[in-house]
């Protein structure tokens, strides 16, 4: 991990880390992922069939988990998790309800009514990723914000491990949540499967959820005809702090977001040269003995920075040009440098804020934009399961008052018969 100290230089090292993803294999992956999504769209469950027992190693038939075992694993997992489970789901669902955005209807004094109505999609299919580790807490991330949306059909995929099993947490989290389709399939092949539909898998309108490359890639082909929640890239976080922080909570808040990914991102930005070294000591003692041992190690040697910045506001200057997909603010005053942070997926401020209560069970979605994406995007929520449309009525006098002016636009724009479209309904 290195520590700069040099503001220049720490912008190319940030902008490195940001576009960590964006490599010359792109096209190659692409060109996979294309050739699969085709497939499953030709020939569907035998393509999806074919394409688990090739990538994941386990032949994937049944594909649906039985409602049974939906329950046998929620009676199962221990009661301490199950409480565990039940107040994130509370919490999480509380915030999400806040979120449900209003119609409206505006009336014009002619007799006109403008509206704009929302609704939810009718289905949607959530990912849950497998792999390295397993993430009960981004099923009810994904599965509460589109329940409380009102989508009436939400279908669960994720990889099954060798022997073709989804981890017992996961299945008991979607249980708690009332999903009652869940399939043992993962990669390209389960967002075709959802895209295209299968004779199994009902088409759906959003996708959400994430995972590796080859997942947001297939998101990333499909999007158009199929809504998905965002393209994310590996975790990263971004820690402000000045001298008043504690070094141990520094280095273990990095090391969270380190034993994520291989390509996971740790940075601080301190105002401490004393505690850029401590940070970087302490960081070293407790990956020694971690269980994600090469994991942090990779993350840290590749994707690990410490910068000294002369002052908060120039810490604030870099973490707005990252604009991080975590932000935490450990310093004396953290309100006060929250007031100049315009880029930031999810901000965590002080010393009892460390990030991992946002990804269990503070209430705001821990899907979030990476790779500078909080620029200009946000969380998944409830409107990711959304969709608005605009209702429109004029009264024959709301068009008689308003034509003159709808049809000198028209004409401006060179559109005879939008102009012609209001100029007819008052000829006699």
């Amino acid at each position: 991990m290195k520590i700069i100290n040099n503001k220049e230089e720490a912008i190319q090292e940030l902008k490195r880390i940001a576009t960590r993803t964006n490599s010359d294999n792109n096209n190659k992956i692409n060109a996979i992922v294309g050739d699969i999504l085709q497939d499953v769209k030709t020939n569907g469950d035998l393509a999806v069939e074919k394409y688990t027992k090739k990538f994941d190693g386990f032949n994937p038939k049944p594909m649906q988990v039985s409602e049974k075992d939906l329950k046998v694993a929620w009676d199962e997992i221990d009661s301490n998790l199950k409480r565990s489970l039940e107040l994130a789901h509370k919490r999480i669902k509380k915030f999400h309800e806040k979120e449900i955005p209003s119609s409206f209807t505006i009336e014009g004094k002619h007799g006109d009514t403008v509206q704009r109505r929302w609704k939810p999609v009718k289905n949607a299919g959530i990912y849950i990723p497998g792999g390295r580790a397993a993430y009960p807490s981004t099923v009810l991330m994904n599965a509460i914000p589109a329940t409380v949306a009102g989508v009436k059909e939400i279908i669960m995929v994720s990889p099954g491990n060798k022997e073709g099993e989804i981890n017992k947490t996961v299945l008991a989290a979607a249980y708690l949540s009332g999903i009652n389709k869940v399939f043992r399939i993962g990669g390209a092949q389960a967002i075709g499967a959802l895209a295209f539909g299968t004779n199994q898998i009902n088409k759906v309108d959003v996708i959400s959820g994430p995972g590796n490359i080859y997942v947001t890639t297939a998101k990333k082909l499909i999007y158009g005809s199929t809504g998905i929640d965002s393209l994310a890239g590996p975790s990263e976080i971004l820690i402000i702090a000045d001298e008043t922080a504690q070094s141990t909570h520094i280095a273990s808040d990095l090391l969270a977001q380190a034993e994520h990914d291989p390509l996971a991102s740790s940075i601080l930005l301190t105002t401490s040269k004393d505690q850029a070294k401590e940070v970087l000591k302490d960081l070293y003692k407790k990956i020694d003995d971690h269980p994600r041992k090469e994991i942090c190690m990779q993350s840290i040697k590749n994707w690990g920075l410490i910068v000294i910045c002369e002052n908060s506001e120039s810490c604030i200057e870099l973490s707005n040009n990252f604009a991080p997909e975590h932000l935490e603010i450990l310093a004396f005053n953290p309100k006060k440098i929250l007031e100049g942070i315009e880029n930031a997926g999810a901000i965590f401020l002080g010393k009892w804020t460390p990030e991992a209560v946002g990804d269990y069970l503070a209430g705001p979605n821990h899907t979030l934009p990476t790779s500078g994406n909080s620029r200009f995007s946000g969380s998944l929520g409830v409107e990711t399961f959304m969709k608005n449309t605009s209702i429109i009525e004029f009264s024959e006098q709301s068009l008689k008052v308003n034509s003159r002016d709808i049809i000198n636009l028209a004409k401006s724009e060179g559109l005879h018969s939008h102009a012609n479209s209001v100029q007819i309904r008052f000829q006699d």
